[in-house]
């Protein structure tokens, strides 16, 4: 059985060097979204890019910078995203992130029905 719903996908474009404190940023985002009950959190790691300084990230092996770009995403309904936007905004130093209304579509019973 699918449910449909309509969401929102918060995408936040870092780097693997990127930190938040004493940690990897993108561990701490999730974790912060884990903390406030956002439904799910994925980071993707890129083979290459470039962001607002122009320098070329990537992840070959030969590479001496090795610091492959990072997606992380974020999806749950527009409220619980709006709702994070606030912690997310007191651990950003610069970056770029992206909302998308999306429509998800869930399947199988939901974990807390079983």
């Amino acid at each position: 059985m699918r449910t449909p719903m309509d969401a929102v996908l918060l995408r936040i474009h870092a780097s693997e060097r990127d930190r938040f404190g004493h940690q990897p940023f993108h561990e701490a985002v999730v974790a912060k979204a884990r903390e406030a009950g956002l439904k799910g959190a994925t980071v993707l790691r890129g083979v290459i890019g470039y962001g607002h300084d122009s320098r070329i990230h990537t992840a070959k092996i030969l590479d001496l910078s090795v610091d492959p770009p990072l997606v992380i995403e974020i999806v749950d309904d527009e409220a619980s995203i709006t709702a994070f936007l606030p912690t997310l905004d007191g651990m950003m130093e610069f970056g770029l992130v992206t909302l998308e209304k999306v429509r998800v579509l869930r399947y199988g019973a939901p974990q807390d029905a079983a």
